[in-house]
C-alpha cells in the first residue's frame, strides 16, 4: 500500500524546506557501500543473488516464518500472492486501502469484491466481510492499516467456515505484532512493501512470507519466468525478482530499524501533543498493547471533506506536502466505479473524507511539527 509522490506543482508558498509523507529512511552509508564493493566484486547484480538470499533469511528470522520470497516491489508480490494461492472468480478486500492491492487482483482476472472497514482501527468489517460472500468467492485479502493489524482470528473464522484461503496486505505493518506475535505469519501468506517510502526500504521491493512450503516453492518459480532449471519452465511466470543492490540496501536498513523506530515513534508523540489543542482534529492512535512501527502519522477532521481539503491545500502552501490517504476509496475510482457494490461502504466513505496523513519520520524536527500543527490551526479557524 504504497502513494504516487504529490505533483511539485500543488506547492506554491514561499521557498522553504518541503515536508512530505514517506520521506526515506537511509541507514549508514559505509555499510551500503561495503555491499556494493562485494556487489564489485561478484559481479553478481541479479538473478537469485547471495544478498538477497542473506536478506530473505535475515527477513524471515526477524519475522518468525519458514519462507521469505523477495520480489521486485510489493505489487508484484501480490499478485504472485494471488496466483501461487490459486485465487480465482471474487476476492474480498477493503476499499480503503492503496488501489495496488485491488489491481493486484485484477491483473490475475480475479474480481475484487469491497467490503467496509471498522471506524475505529481502518480494518476490514468482519461483518461486512461475510455479507459480501458469495458462490464466487475464493479469497480475502485483509489489509493491516496504518501497521496496525486487521481482525485476524475473526477473518480466519469466516475464512475457515467457508472455505476460503485467507492472505494479508501486511505493506503497513512490518515488524509490527498482532497478539505479541510479529505480523508475516498468519494466513496462507502476507506480503510486504519495501518501497523508498516505507518503515523499511529495499529502494523498491517487496516479499512475500509464509510458513507454506508448497506456496514459497510456487512463488520463487513464479518470480523468475516460471523456471525450474534450466530450458524447464512449469509456470506461467513472471519477471518478479528483487536485485542485489535492493537487498543491500535492505540489509543496510536492518542495522538501523530499532533506530527508526524510535525516531518515529518520538514524532508521532509530538504530533499526539500538538493536536491534543487543535480542536476538530483528532490523531489515530495504534494498538500500545501491539508493537507498531509508527511509520504514518494520521489525522481525522471532524468537519469532513471540505475542511480537511482546506487544510491540505493551506499545508501544501507552507510545503507540507500531506496526503489524502485512501481517498475517494478503491471503489469511487474510475477504474471501479462502474463496478457493482455487494454490500453499503459508508464508514470507508466517511474515513476517506476525513483522513489527513501527516509528514512523519525520524527527521522530523520538533519545530517542524509545530509549523504543521499551527497550520492545520489557521486553516480550521479560516472563515
Amino acid at each position: 500500500m504504497s502513494t504516487p509522490r504529490p505533483d511539485p506543482d500543488s506547492v506554491t508558498g514561499p521557498s522553504v524546506e518541503r515536508l512530505h509523507v514517506g520521506r526515506p529512511n537511509l541507514g549508514p552509508r559505509d555499510v551500503f557501500d561495503s555491499y556494493v564493493d562485494r556487489i564489485y566484486a561478484t559481479n553478481w547484480l541479479t538473478n537469485d543473488g547471495p544478498i538477497v538470499h542473506e536478506l530473505e533469511t535475515a527477513i524471515a528470522n526477524r519475522v518468525g516464518v519458514r519462507n521469505c520470497v523477495a520480489m521486485s516491489n510489493g505489487t508484484v508480490a501480490l499478485e504472485i500472492a494471488v496466483r501461487a494461492l490459486g485465487l480465482t472468480g471474487e476476492v474480498i478486500v477493503p476499499s480503503f486501502t492503496f488501489v495496488a492491492t485491488a489491481h493486484a487482483l485484477s491483473w490475475q482476472g480475479v474480481t475484487p469484491v469491497f467490503a467496509d472497514i471498522d471506524e475505529a482501527t481502518h480494518c476490514l468489517d468482519p461483518q461486512s466481510v461475510e455479507a459480501a460472500i458469495s458462490p464466487e468467492t475464493t479469497g480475502i485479502i485483509g489489509v493491516h492499516t496504518w501497521g496496525r493489524a486487521s481482525p485476524i482470528e475473526k477473518l480466519q473464522n469466516i475464512a475457515d467456515r467457508h472455505g476460503l484461503a485467507l492472505m494479508f496486505d501486511a505493506a503497513h505493518a512490518f515488524d509490527c505484532t498482532y497478539g505479541g506475535h510479529t505480523i508475516g505469519g498468519f494466513g496462507r501468506a502476507e506480503v510486504f512493501s519495501f518501497h523508498a517510502t516505507k518503515f523499511f526500504n529495499t529502494f523498491e521491493g517487496g516479499a512475500i512470507v509464509t510458513n507454506d512450503d508448497d506456496l514459497a516453492a510456487r512463488a520463487r518459480l513464479m518470480r523468475n519466468f516460471g523456471f525450474a532449471g534450466y530450458d524447464n519452465v512449469v509456470y506461467a511466470g513472471t519477471n518478479g525478482k528483487m536485485t542485489e543492490i535492493s537487498a543491500a540496501m535492505g540489509m543496510t536498513n536492518l542495522t538501523v530499524l530499532e533506530d527508526i523506530k524510535i525516531g518515529n515513534a518520538r514524532t508521532h508523540d509530538a504530533y499526539a501533543a500538538a493536536l491534543d489543542k487543535v480542536a476538530g482534529v483528532s490523531l489515530v492512535v495504534p494498538d500500545l498493547a501491539e508493537r507498531n512501527n509508527f511509520q504514518y502519522v494520521v489525522g481525522v477532521v471532524d468537519a469532513g471533506a471540505e475542511v480537511r481539503d482546506r487544510i491540505l491545500s493551506a499545508l501544501h502552501s507552507r510545503g507540507v506536502l500531506a496526503r489524502r490517504y485512501f481517498w475517494p476509496g478503491v471503489h469511487r475510482m474510475p477504474v471501479y466505479a462502474s463496478s457493482a457494490l455487494r454490500v453499503p461502504l459508508p464508514v470507508t466513505e466517511h474515513i476517506a473524507d476525513r483522513v489527513l496523513v501527516l509528514p512523519g519520520g525520524p527527521s522530523i524536527a520538533a519545530r517542524e511539527v509545530d509549523r504543521v500543527t499551527n497550520a492545520i490551526e489557521e486553516a480550521i479557524n479560516a472563515v
